[in-house]
């Protein structure tokens, strides 16, 4: 739930952004390896914001996957060992 809420006020920065970035029509140019083009400044500033978060938001689901699969693992395992010390006879001392 946490996470939902995060995205959320970021969707709202992301669009209150592009409110605010309508109103500048100042064209830049960027330049590519093999090409150059002049795009609005709003749009550039958008685009690159909303490639940087869903980069990093597929980054963290990569990383949170991996740690809950580990996780399941481990806990396989930790099962798995106290299933063997349950099933180990128990010796008596003889005094």
């Amino acid at each position: 739930m946490k996470s939902f809420i995060i995205t959320v006020v970021v969707a709202l920065l992301f669009f209150l952004a592009l409110m605010f970035g309508a109103r500048n029509d100042q064209v830049v140019t960027i330049s590519y390896f093999v090409a150059q083009g002049e795009y609005r400044l709003p749009v550039v500033l958008a685009t690159v914001f909303l490639s940087g978060f869903i980069i990093s938001w597929l980054m963290a689901f990569y990383h949170i996957t991996r740690m809950r699969l580990a996780l399941r693992r481990k806990n396989k395992q930790l099962a798995e060992l106290e299933n063997q010390l349950l099933h180990v006879p128990v010796k008596e001392n003889e005094a």
